[in-house]
């Protein structure tokens, strides 16, 4: 910790942050917790769906309170956990009053880390219904901003065809402190034919799970959550790291593969060492990545190639060998893939043209990979994270470092674990209906919010 951070972190410090407008951030609920508090239905237009996923999840519910137009504006007597909104039957401009009347007592008396959840349908239809759509995620982002205390609010939109066994892993994750840094956010959930039956606290049991940069920051945190949920990790790093890898490895009882991925047989290297192990691949999380940031006028053919190949390409290689039905330990049907995309590719950011152009990749590739796969019942998805708290992200001046993690509606960083959860989540077996999507790590960073 520097001079100047421990100066700000002191009594005094934390006295002139505080004229200064810059509050303590709140601290968020993590892990597999539910909200302290009620969950709250409210159902618009006679909506079941979220009252029978609820029902999956053994959670009990409560009525809503509404705000009626008399002041004061009705309340709770204590504080809720969460408001979950089922709107799959909004359509019309006037009823987004009832979405109002709901929220309103709702986000004045929602605890801290308390959940917001609105569940709406894809647009579609005429020009009021896809207007509707949209107004949606704006009230949901708007919401999300003026949450206090460490709440969120997610925006679901579930395809016509979803049921509860579709939605429940989905609506578990966003309830509990697994979504810890996920707010303001928007992804669809599809139908699947095989869903899976429950909520799992090892839903990962016995299952083969690659993961690339895994010796370090935010692969390490990767490994650790998912073998937490039973998998067999098999931890991949460059050779150079692989004091780091096998303690990793170690730690999680996974095994250590030290490999480039660049190299032209990494995929055949990874499919053999998944065989030895006796089985295919479950799931594979690209997280191995690298930066290489000048302004791009500065930017030469070299810099911009390696951030590429590594970020990118190698990926795709990779990818094109485990999904080969003739490879033997390769990905087998009913699997995952997951990429790490990042805030700085779906918004830009200044000094990484390269990197940006990479992870803006990464969210195209999931989206062209998932309607390919959906016959051999793979997912293919990404997670973005925002600012996240690393060694590395520790090497950033601290006043620079502060403006980073305060740029976001939860005023503070996210930690390796939030992006972590998330992609749990995501290989999650009762997550079969979520393919395509890129979910955002970021607490709602302002960064192309």
């Amino acid at each position: 910790m520097s001079a100047l951070e421990k100066a700000f972190t002191s009594r005094p410090g934390k006295a002139i942050a505080a004229k200064a407008g810059l509050k303590e951030p709140p601290r968020l609920r993590r892990g597999r917790t539910w909200p302290e508090g009620a969950i709250v239905l409210a159902e618009i237009g006679g909506g079941l769906l979220a009252r029978e996923a609820l029902a999956r999840l053994g959670r009990s519910v409560e009525s809503p309170v509404v705000d009626d137009g008399q002041e004061p504006a009705p309340g709770y007597g204590s504080r809720i956990g969460a408001l979950v909104v089922d709107a799959t039957s909004l359509a019309h401009i006037d009823q987004l009053e009832e979405l109002r009347a709901v929220l309103r007592p709702a986000v004045r008396g929602i605890a801290r880390s308390g959940r917001i959840v609105i569940l709406a349908r894809p647009a579609h239809g005429d020009w009021e219904q896809r207007s509707v759509a949209r107004a949606l995620d704006g009230i949901n982002r708007t919401v999300a901003k003026e949450l206090r205390g460490g709440a969120t609010s997610t925006l679901l939109r579930l395809d016509p065809a979803a049921t509860a066994d579709d939605l429940f892993s989905t609506l578990g994750f966003v309830l509990q402190g697994r979504s810890a840094f996920v707010d303001g956010q928007t992804w669809s959930v599809g139908h699947a034919d095989n869903p899976a039956t429950g909520l799992d606290d090892l839903p990962l049991d016995g299952k083969v799970v690659v993961v690339t940069g895994a010796a370090r920051g935010i692969g390490a945190a990767i490994a650790r959550t998912l073998a937490r949920d039973g998998a067999r990790i098999i931890a991949v790093d460059i050779p150079a790291a692989g004091q780091a890898l096998a303690a990793v490895a170690n730690e999680v009882g996974g095994s250590a593969l030290q490999l480039d991925i660049t190299a032209e047989d990494a995929g055949r290297r990874i499919a053999e060492h998944a065989a030895r192990g006796g089985g295919g691949i479950y799931a594979v999380v690209h997280n191995a990545g690298i930066t290489r940031d000048k302004m791009l006028v500065n930017t030469d053919a070299a810099r911009w190639a390696s951030v590429l190949d590594v970020n990118l390409a190698a990926q795709m290689r990779i990818n094109e060998i485990l999904l080969a039905p003739e490879t033997d330990g390769g990905i087998v049907d009913g699997g995952r893939l997951v990429g790490i995309a990042s805030t700085s590719g779906l918004a830009g950011n200044k000094g990484q043209t390269n990197y940006a152009a990479s992870k803006a990749g990464v969210a195209g590739l999931v989206e062209a990979m998932a309607p390919d796969l959906v016959a051999r019942g793979i997912t293919v998805n990404a997670v973005a994270p925002g600012f996240i708290e690393t060694e590395m992200t520790g090497k950033i001046p601290f006043v620079q470092r502060e403006i980073f993690r305060r740029s976001n509606s939860l005023s503070q960083g996210g930690q390796p674990v939030d992006v972590a959860e998330t992609i749990g989540y995501l290989i999650d077996p009762g997550s079969q209906a979520v393919s395509g999507q890129v979910i955002r790590v970021c607490g709602q960073n302002l960064v192309g919010a």
